[in-house]
């Protein structure tokens, strides 16, 4: 049965429905990997290393979804434009693409050397314009889909000792208001969701364990939960689709 559509044309009968997360980590990413996976969704997913995807390909797999990895450096224009060529070519239509590259490398300007701040940047933000203009490319030529960035505390200010990672989310968000501008009018829902507070990541419980203690009382954000926004925003209707979403806990200063 083919998927309508308030979204544009529909998908063709008999044709998979592709999910691509560009950095499906073990949290956040991985999480809405497994939601659009339930959801019916092929989910393609990348990290630099591909053998670090196998755990949630096959937990994908055990609950009947479907899965494929890619190690890829999403930086390299080559590797961006042949992984989405390959992607529609072996496995269908991306209808859902989401960059969720974090790059979250906290340092003193006094001490943030040029080769790091770069870095950052390419990651966080400039990777994240390579792979969506390869994918809008297609979506608009079918007259659908959905672009989802996830974005941070940093994309909406600059706090002490995160001037390269604030400048990246920046950036990052600033893209995926012009392409919401540009790409709505075509049938695109391009969001962005700032996720302001601490995630539920071995991360957080290894380095921050007064912070993750608040877990008990849900004062740190839950990866799956997350992920239930990110179905929420693909699934909204056209006449009224939501462009920047905010997550953070309850108890989280603001």
């Amino acid at each position: 049965m083919s998927e309508q559509s308030d979204k544009g044309q529909a998908t063709p009968p008999g044709q998979a429905k592709v999910a691509l997360v560009i950095g499906a980590g073990d949290a956040t990413g991985g999480a809405i990997a497994r939601r659009f996976a339930r959801g019916g969704y092929t989910a393609c997913l990348t990290r630099r290393n591909a053998e670090k995807l196998q755990p949630l390909i096959d937990q994908i797999t055990a609950e009947g979804g479907q899965a494929f990895g890619f190690g890829v450096d999403a930086r390299n224009e080559e590797q961006a434009i042949a992984l989405i060529d390959r992607i529609e070519r072996e496995h269908g239509p991306i209808e859902v693409f989401v960059f969720n590259i974090g790059a979250n490398a906290p340092s003193s300007i006094l001490d943030e050397t040029a080769r790091k701040y770069f870095k950052i940047w390419e990651m966080a933000c400039f990777a994240g314009f390579l792979n969506a203009r390869e994918v809008a490319n297609r979506m608009v030529q079918r007259g659908r889909g959905s672009m989802i960035f996830t974005g941070a505390t940093a994309s909406l200010r600059g706090s002490a000792n995160f001037a390269a990672f604030a400048g990246a989310k920046h950036g990052l968000r600033a893209l995926a208001q012009s392409m919401a501008r540009e790409l709505g009018p075509q049938g695109i829902h391009v969001a962005h969701v700032v996720v302001d507070g601490a995630i539920d990541t071995d991360f957080i419980r290894s380095n921050f364990p007064e912070r993750y203690a608040l877990k008990a009382q849900d004062g740190i954000l839950n990866p799956d939960h997350i992920a239930e926004n990110y179905w929420f925003l693909h699934s909204q209707p056209r006449d009224a689709w939501t462009f920047e979403m905010d997550l953070r806990p309850w108890m989280e200063r603001w």
